[in-house]
């Protein structure tokens, strides 16, 4: 479904109980440039997805930009052969302090057609990570962010992160559609839900990204992921298995999004999923919901809450102090 097919999602559809398929677009014509967050659990394989992802796209001929938006500065490492990339915040800090200004060739670098840069974010214990992504931001908007010419921009954000930095894409419209990463366990899908719910919160509040849909990483075969993916309305646009080969390329900072790669099919198809997924309103689960993917052994779904008491936590004699208040007797 191309763009201008979507239907408008309405708020109005909130009310009345019902919800909208499909959230974005009107008439007007889709902007060139796609601009695409990616979420997902630390640790769930983002940057190792969307470091092949962008080669693939690049090969093809497209002209894409990877954006690292996690505190850890690792998502080029792969794309770079390991190799650290210096990020936007260190490097304006830098040139600051020398009287200089940043130039784009300082932050942005390139390899075989894709372009990716750092934001990068403070010291442990000497800031938040979120206001280092918004000052990012900002330098890359005085870099001429919006006057570049790309076909894909892609920002790689932490999902399990909830404050305000990290879900600038999606309370900003600063990206057209939203695609979470995850796996087949309870931790990666809760943070997949938590971003679902996010994009459904803004869209009442008038926003306009939607979830495009989820890849599925190291993928075992148990079918969580892919249960997930319907309950919540939003298509899998790659299955990643759990390969020891993927495992030790990937180690060894060796890209397998190639043409050649026995891989390269699977993320050729990726990128055109990604390219042409339109942007769904999900509905997130409850806990509870999420909970029923599983197992009720495998996750304690049967577990009973069993509150606690005062006398459970001390002894409770001992907190009965004389009152320090003042009675006056009647006179």
């Amino acid at each position: 479904m191309s763009p201008s097919e979507a239907q408008v999602y309405d708020p109005g559809l909130e009310a009345s109980g019902e919800r909208a398929d499909m959230i974005a677009s009107s008439t007007a014509e889709a902007p060139k440039t796609q601009i695409i967050a990616i979420y997902g659990k630390g640790g769930i394989g983002k940057s190792f997805t969307l470091s092949n992802l962008s080669y693939m796209m690049a090969q093809q001929g497209k002209k894409v930009l990877l954006i690292g938006c996690d505190p850890k500065s690792d998502t080029t490492s792969l794309l770079f052969g390991g190799k650290a990339c210096p990020t936007i915040i260190e490097t304006a800090a830098a040139k600051k302090a020398a009287g200089d200004e940043v130039r784009v060739e300082d932050v942005c670098f390139k390899r075989d057609g894709v372009f990716a840069m750092e934001l990068g974010g403070p010291e442990v214990g000497r800031g938040c990570g979120g206001r280092g992504i918004i000052h990012g931001f900002e330098t890359l908007e005085k870099l001429g962010f919006h006057d570049w010419d790309f076909d894909y921009v892609l920002l790689d954000f932490l999902g399990d992160v909830v404050c305000g930095g990290f879900g600038l894409p999606i309370a900003r419209d600063m990206c057209q559609k939203v695609i979470v990463v995850a796996s087949n366990d309870l931790q990666s899908l809760y943070v997949a839900n938590n971003v679902c719910s996010a994009v459904e919160y803004f869209r009442k509040l008038g926003g306009n990204v939607g979830v495009a849909g989820m890849v599925t990483n190291k993928d075992d075969g148990s079918g969580e992921a892919q249960a997930f993916c319907e309950a919540v309305g939003i298509p899998e646009l790659a299955s990643i298995p759990a390969n020891d080969d993927i495992r030790r390329k990937s180690a060894n900072y060796e890209i397998i999004g190639t043409p050649e790669s026995e891989w390269g099919s699977l993320f050729a198809g990726l990128a055109s999923n990604v390219a042409e997924a339109p942007p769904a309103q999900p509905a997130p689960l409850t806990q509870d919901g999420l909970l029923e993917l599983f197992d009720g052994d495998a996750v304690g779904r049967n577990v009973v809450l069993q509150p606690a008491t005062l006398s459970d936590l001390c002894d409770v004699t001992k907190l009965e102090q004389p009152s320090l208040e003042v009675v006056y007797d009647n006179v």
